[in-house]
């Protein structure tokens, strides 16, 4: 397995610290090892693979890796897996070992947007739950889709009223906690004409309550796609 440490010292990377802490990364790992994939990873995971999944994944911003070690069981042959939270970083690199897969798995720790220039391409890149940390969505989208080959896939809450209402209250709650996290919704239709600017097309979506999984496929690519179909 190789390991990289990316740093950065973004205001970003210390709210994520402050966030995604230790106890919350292991109440994680538990949930994935006893109940496995939330349901935008599960999303995600049919979507990838009702388009053939790759052979070589970067999930950005993988947390404990669920969605990296679900398409790696599913057949892709490598992973990268980009994280800026060191306890989500520490407990994917336990996993990791724990399910031997140190020869098919590259971790790297660090915010995605400054580092993407040292991540290479892959075939599949996948962002679960991701955007909604970023104040700015262009930044983080461009860079993951100058690293896609293939497939972009990617999960973020949908733009709602009650869902706005709602990470309003959490924002609320972590001021009033001095926790400098904060949590955003980004407009579906303004992504996705950034996805169409640079050569992607949608060919699923699928909804739950709060949350869309967008698959999109590299336009130059549709044709194999829908070849295979």
């Amino acid at each position: 397995m190789t390991i990289r440490w990316l740093l950065c010292c973004s205001s970003f990377w210390a709210a994520n610290q402050r966030q995604f802490s230790d106890a919350i990364a292991r109440r994680d790992l538990e949930r994935y090892r006893t109940r496995g994939p939330d349901a935008t990873t599960r999303l995600l995971r049919d979507a990838i693979l009702r388009a053939g999944n790759g052979k070589t994944v970067l999930d950005v911003g993988a947390g404990i890796g669920a969605l990296s070690f679900e398409l790696l069981a599913a057949g892709a042959e490598r992973m990268t897996a980009v994280e800026p939270a060191p306890d989500y970083f520490a407990s994917a690199h336990e996993e990791v070992r724990r399910r031997n897969l140190a020869d098919r798995f590259e971790l790297i720790c660090g915010d995605f947007v400054a580092v993407a220039s040292d991540v290479a391409e892959a075939d599949v890149v996948t962002l679960d739950r991701v955007i909604c940390c970023y104040p700015a969505y262009r930044p983080l989208l461009e860079a993951a889709l100058q690293r896609s080959r293939r497939l972009f896939a990617f999960s973020y809450p949908r733009d709602r009223w009650y869902v706005r209402a709602a990470v309003a209250i959490q924002n609320l709650l972590r001021a009033l906690r001095r926790n400098p996290f904060r949590g955003f919704v980004h407009s579906a239709r303004e992504m996705e004409a950034l996805l169409e600017h640079h050569g992607f097309l949608r060919i699923e979506r699928r909804e739950a309550l709060k949350w869309s999984a967008d698959l999109y496929v590299r336009a130059d690519a549709a044709t194999d796609l829908r070849a295979s179909a």
